[in-house]
């Protein structure tokens, strides 16, 4: 007995043509969906958007912080510069805090290595050390492929990156950056921004009354 035949199927037809165009079309429609997905991300305009770990390492969401003036800084302990700025950082959150402003603070070993401690250990050592109140976070980087979102959100908007530690951003209430310092510029000249952003609160509060 001969065996059966196996007959190799024909798609030159008109009808297997048309079925390859469309499934071509599919495909495409598929693959095109998959990249907006992957590179068409809406994008964040505010910095109260993003989500942090806390100096514990729980997630905490910035939109607590919504509403206020922040004053987002990269701090360090072992640093040159610690002393000065932390004292101006705890007079800035005496001065205006915690109702309309706080200072947001991210420690970063990126420069000079001048943060070797983990988180925990920073926010303990700046309460005991300072006396400051305002929130310490989860260490962070600021440079590179693994820096923090929310940080980089900061340079991307200011188009400053830090270039040591204690850049201070001055976040307004709807989560924009109005302004930046660098580490060796003095508290007074941060003062009257702060307290003019302060004051756009307040009137706004009577006004909405």
């Amino acid at each position: 007995m001969e065996p059966l035949a196996v007959h190799p199927l024909k798609y030159s037809g008109p009808k297997a043509k048309v079925f390859a165009a469309l499934l071509s079309m599919v495909l495409c429609t598929v693959m095109l969906f998959l990249l907006q997905l992957k590179f068409l991300k809406p994008k964040i305009n505010s910095f109260y958007a993003f989500e942090v770990k806390d100096a514990k390492g729980r997630t905490v969401s910035l939109e607590k912080f919504k509403g206020k003036v922040s004053l987002v800084v990269n701090v360090a302990s072992d640093c040159q510069l610690t002393d000065r700025n932390y004292l101006a950082l705890k007079e800035l959150h005496r001065e205006f805090g915690p109702y309309h402003f706080s200072v947001l603070a991210f420690p970063c070993n990126q420069f000079g290595q001048s943060e070797p401690r983990r988180s925990e250990e920073v926010e303990s050592f700046v309460r005991k050390s300072y006396g400051v109140s305002f929130p310490i976070f989860h260490k962070i980087k600021i440079l590179g492929p693994e820096a923090e979102p929310a940080f980089r959100f900061l340079v991307d908007s200011s188009k400053k990156e830090p270039k040591w530690n204690f850049w201070k951003y001055l976040v307004n209430p709807e989560g924009q950056v109005v302004k930046f310092w660098r580490p060796e510029e003095p508290v007074e000249a941060i003062k009257p921004h702060i307290s003019q952003l302060i004051g756009q609160i307040i009137i706004k509060k009577k006004e909405d009354l």
